[in-house]
């Protein structure tokens, strides 16, 4: 399996530039299945690569600045790997969850527990303890059917303290085998921040915008924004 950050840097160094004329570029061997328009100024581009193992799937995050976020999940929506571009520094699922997410559980019982650790270098281990639960409810957002969860983490240092607190609401896709992000309130030490990923349109192979490289949803100054990228250590497992 190719590493995040070396598809990262292979992504960035893509002849004519990856975003030229705002079309994005996937290295070879991979293929998107969506371009996700989202509520925050951002796009995300959902793709599988034929080197990753079976059940693998990756997601790119682009702002109005570029590529902000590159990760990876398997069939059970664990959070393999990461690569936080503004920090310019990965985050890999340590060994041995206590509690490994498991998307199968969620659909199956309506609930999962989360008790897992990720490991970078700036951060050393990062703990991750909570739960995702569905809501009953089915949602359509631009004709695509999602299942939408509520969730609550708490995230622990290497000692043992809280970082943060964060509770909010997602959805699934059971067939894509993905969460989609939704609406966030995070607890930090300075105070409360709230965040809006929510999908808005889902362009597919095809369709006009499908691999565009420009936000075009919730485009306009913002006035916070939880520090999910740069030297802080990511506030909740992207997972899709």
């Amino acid at each position: 399996m190719r590493r995040v950050k070396e598809l990262a840097v292979a992504v960035l160094v893509l002849p004519g530039a990856a975003l030229a004329q705002g079309e994005f570029t996937l290295p070879a061997g991979c293929a998107a299945y969506v371009t996700v328009q989202k509520a925050d100024c951002s796009v995300s581009h959902l793709f599988r690569c034929e080197a990753d193992p079976e059940g693998y799937q990756r997601r790119v995050d682009l702002d109005e600045t570029g590529l902000t976020y590159l990760g990876v999940i398997d069939s059970e929506t664990q959070w393999i790997e990461s690569f936080h571009a503004s920090g310019s520094y990965s985050t890999y699922l340590a060994p041995g969850a206590a509690d490994p997410a498991s998307l199968t559980a969620l659909i199956e019982t309506g609930r999962d527990g989360l008790d897992f650790q990720t490991r970078s270098d700036p951060f050393g281990l990062t703990r991750y303890v909570g739960e995702d639960r569905l809501t009953g409810e089915t949602v359509v957002i631009d004709g695509v059917n999602l299942q939408r969860t509520a969730f609550d983490m708490t995230v622990f240092d290497e000692a043992g303290g809280v970082i943060w607190k964060i509770e909010g609401n997602e959805f699934i896709h059971p067939e894509w085998r993905t969460f989609l992000s939704g609406t966030r309130t995070f607890t930090t030490p300075e105070g409360v921040v709230k965040e809006d990923g929510t999908p808005v349109k889902f362009i597919f192979p095809g369709e006009p915008g499908f691999l565009g490289s420009v936000p075009r949803q919730g485009c306009a100054p913002m006035l916070s924004r939880a520090p999910t990228d740069g030297l802080a250590p990511p506030l909740f497992p992207e997972r899709t």
